[in-house]
């Protein structure tokens, strides 16, 4: 599934990191990540910008006054509500725990990147999606995966009274974590985690 990125244009001055893409434009980030022929690159404010490698000419030569790209399309609501639905149905697991999910790590954004590294709509880690054998760039396998990783973690604290909220810890803060602790890890961040998503959860 290729998707249409857009870019939006703005002057900046100084940068670490350079790229002119096939249509003219310069672009500048703080740092470059490649992954096969994805390209991410970091700019100032936690902006990440996605890039395939076919839309680069080459790097620029040298620093000075860019055009920095700011917007991306992300896949369309229509197409992630269907990619959810169609998720849900091959693992059994509720539509609108996905969506909790999805709406509380990415905002439904493919684009989106962790400082840890966690990738698109449901947030997977790199070796999380390698373990799961999915592409965590393609926002269907990123749902499938990250569908399956919810199953996995339901299907553990089956018959708990807390499943759901003992599931969604360990996709927080690493079933190790829960266990480590014998439930909802004291984690500030993995605890308003686990609260937001069970009210996003009941809202629908």
């Amino acid at each position: 599934m290729r998707l249409l990125w857009i870019l939006v244009l703005t002057q900046i001055v100084s940068a670490s990191e350079f790229v002119i893409l096939r249509n003219g434009s310069k672009l500048e980030a703080e740092s470059r990540s490649d992954e096969g022929n994805t390209i991410f690159l970091l700019q100032k404010g936690g902006i990440t910008l996605i890039l395939d490698r076919s839309e680069i000419a080459a790097p620029a030569p040298a620093p000075g006054v860019k055009l920095v790209a700011r917007v991306v399309v992300e896949p369309s609501s229509l197409l992630v509500n269907n990619m959810i639905s169609n998720a849900a149905a091959k693992h059994g697991v509720d539509a609108d725990l996905i969506h909790a999910v999805a709406a509380m790590e990415s905002g439904y954004q493919q684009s989106a990147r962790s400082n840890q590294g966690a990738i698109g709509i449901m947030q997977l880690m790199p070796a999380t999606a390698r373990y799961l054998g999915a592409d965590p760039s393609d926002a269907a396998q990123n749902i499938d995966a990250g569908t399956r990783l919810l199953r996995e973690l339901l299907l553990k604290y089956e018959g708990n009274p807390n499943q759901v909220a003992l599931a969604l810890a360990a996709y927080n803060a690493g079933p190790s974590a829960v266990d480590r602790f014998g439930g909802i890890p004291p984690y500030l961040e993995t605890r308003r985690y686990v609260n937001k998503v069970i009210r996003r959860y009941n809202e629908r």
